[in-house]
């Protein structure tokens, strides 16, 4: 069965029909979920989530573009809450130079702080990186990341780069880019990680993968992911699933 590593549920976009669409998930094939924070205020809806449905596992953490609400208090109550049963991992954390703000500075020390609150509560990291590979990577060795664990989610990287992550010991997310007809450059490292490295995600409700791209995402859709990872991996669909399945719940510790 399928599980989906990273995706938010709790976004406005699924309000009009989150319930009907998750029980009808659960029903065909999807085995678990595990809804991410990106903000105090997503990891309190991700909490609930979880409670609201058994097979929903969360994450929580405060996402770069979001750093700037962290402070003492705050970070107290994460460190709380990662002690409950089905929070799973500390994230979506790490470092975004998409944008100018917040500074890169102000980046780097939650950054730092969140990576060494995974280490206190013994639970492995979901990384965003987006145009910061160097430092995401330099600042992950200073931390000894290694020791952690975890995944690089929505991996963007050249397979280059790749290989320094894998070699650390973490997962590649895989989402819907790898569908898409200009992400040669996902494609190249599918083939070159190995699949006990390689998890799957929506990152839903974005990044909808072909032929559904520009539409809400939702965890029906990794159909077209696994058939591409399959396609690229010389695999069987079912070999594919079976496989990412294994992978995550090695990450997760399920």
């Amino acid at each position: 069965m399928i599980i989906d590593t990273h995706a938010h549920y709790d976004d406005k976009q699924f309000d009009i029909d989150r319930d009907q669409l998750l029980k009808s998930l659960f029903s065909n094939g999807m085995e678990r979920i595990v809804n991410i924070g990106a903000s105090i205020e997503t990891s309190k809806s991700t909490i609930e989530l979880t409670k609201q449905y058994e097979q929903i596992y969360g994450a929580i953490g405060v996402h770069p573009n979001e750093v700037e609400e962290l402070n003492e208090e705050k970070m107290a109550w994460l460190k709380t809450s990662c002690s409950l049963e089905k929070i799973v991992a500390v994230g979506e954390i790490g470092l975004d130079y998409y944008y100018k703000e917040p500074e890169r500075s102000i980046q780097k020390e939650w950054f730092d702080r969140q990576m060494n609150l995974a280490r206190e509560v013994s639970l492995p990291m979901v990384i965003h990186s987006r145009d910061a590979a160097a430092d995401t990577l330099d600042m992950m060795k200073a931390a000894n990341a290694r020791d952690i664990g975890g995944v690089i989610h929505c991996f963007s990287y050249a397979k280059e780069m790749a290989r320094e992550f894998l070699n650390m010991g973490f997962y590649l997310g895989i989402g819907g880019v790898v569908t898409f007809k200009n992400g040669k450059t996902l494609k190249e490292v599918v083939e070159y990680a190995p699949i006990e490295q390689l998890v799957l995600e929506t990152d839903c409700p974005y990044l909808s993968p072909e032929p559904n791209r520009g539409t809400r995402n939702d965890s029906g859709n990794l159909k077209y992911v696994i058939n591409q990872i399959a396609d690229l991996k010389k695999m069987t669909y079912e070999e594919v699933v079976m496989r990412t399945n294994e992978n995550a719940k090695r990450l997760y510790r399920f």
